[in-house]
């Protein structure tokens, strides 16, 4: 079963009836959204007047910032997995020759296709990833935006993380290119009092998930190592600040921060916070002892 909405095809063959992931009736609010507007100026004006964390997540137009950097090429193909309700779709498909998009929800993937309807050049498959993958092709980048930390959950495997990445790497072509953004779970703001992202409980992460499951972030060795284990050719971290979410600055291994530049902290919109130290002091005295990367909130990594 197929459907357009616009330009956009949605392809429901592997939809096995039941949304896996939802947060809920806001969905339906976002739904509206996307349907009314489409502009960057006007989902500004709505993100403004009604004033909540998921509008604001889902339709802010910094959200692109992750990928809009990233140089691809008019002619090549882009696999996005986990593209929920399309918040960078529409920048890789500004860029891309065509993009597939995977999804486990349906009305996700309906909010995608209508914020991006103008595009002719974005597919959308809904279901999950691991029965969905044998039928895809091979592409010059894919990405894995906020995505890796749930494959415990959905891929129903002893070494979840490992078979996702090993199963990605095949669907790259030659020189083809892997994308992942995920918050580094020692990152320093866990420190300073933000609750962690996925479980909503203080210092969790920190405190190496000892006592939840199915949802993990990794510290940069972990996600080296992670790497290494896959065969993965090349990998080079880059560090999106204050987190990859909402970047405003992606620093390099070539071009780190220097002292005085990371000042805007308090950034959690989503949920209350502690406030148990000054975050850019800290920061200062990491950076002059080298220690950035290895505290930074969030992780971009590329991978060949």
């Amino acid at each position: 079963m197929e459907e357009n909405i616009g330009k956009v095809r949605l392809d429901y063959q592997y939809y096995s009836g039941n949304d896996l992931y939802c947060d809920g009736e806001i969905e339906d609010e976002l739904l509206e959204i996307a349907k009314k507007y489409q502009s960057e100026t006007a989902l500004n004006q709505v993100i403004f007047q009604r004033k909540k964390w998921p509008i604001l997540y889902h339709f802010s137009h910094i959200r692109k910032n992750i990928v809009e950097w990233l140089p691809i090429k008019k002619e090549e193909t882009v696999l996005e997995i986990g593209a929920g309700c399309g918040a960078i779709t529409g920048a890789l498909a500004k860029k891309a020759q065509m993009v597939t998009c995977v999804d486990l929800s349906k009305k996700r993937s309906m909010i995608n296709a209508y914020r991006n309807q103008q595009y002719d050049n974005i597919e959308i498959f809904v279901g999950n990833y691991k029965d969905i993958e044998g039928h895809l092709e091979k592409y010059d980048y894919i990405t894995l935006i906020g995505v890796l930390e749930y494959a415990e959950l959905y891929m129903e495997d002893e070494n979840a993380y490992i078979h996702l990445l090993k199963s990605v790497k095949g669907h790259l072509k030659d020189n083809g290119k892997l994308i992942i953004a995920i918050e580094n779970r020692l990152g320093l703001k866990y420190f300073a009092g933000c609750k962690e992202d996925h479980v909503g409980e203080y210092f969790k992460g920190i405190e190496g998930y000892s006592t939840t499951k199915g949802v993990k972030t990794f510290s940069k060795k972990e996600l080296e190592m992670i790497m290494h284990t896959c065969e993965f050719s090349s990998y080079r971290f880059f560090y999106p600040y204050p987190d990859y979410k909402f970047s405003t600055c992606i620093y390099s291994d070539d071009y780190l921060p220097k002292a005085g530049e990371l000042n805007n902290n308090i950034r959690n919109f989503d949920m209350e916070r502690m406030l148990l130290f000054d975050e850019s002091k800290v920061f200062d005295s990491l950076i002059e002892n080298g220690l950035f990367p290895l505290f930074s909130n969030s992780f971009l990594v590329v991978a060949e």
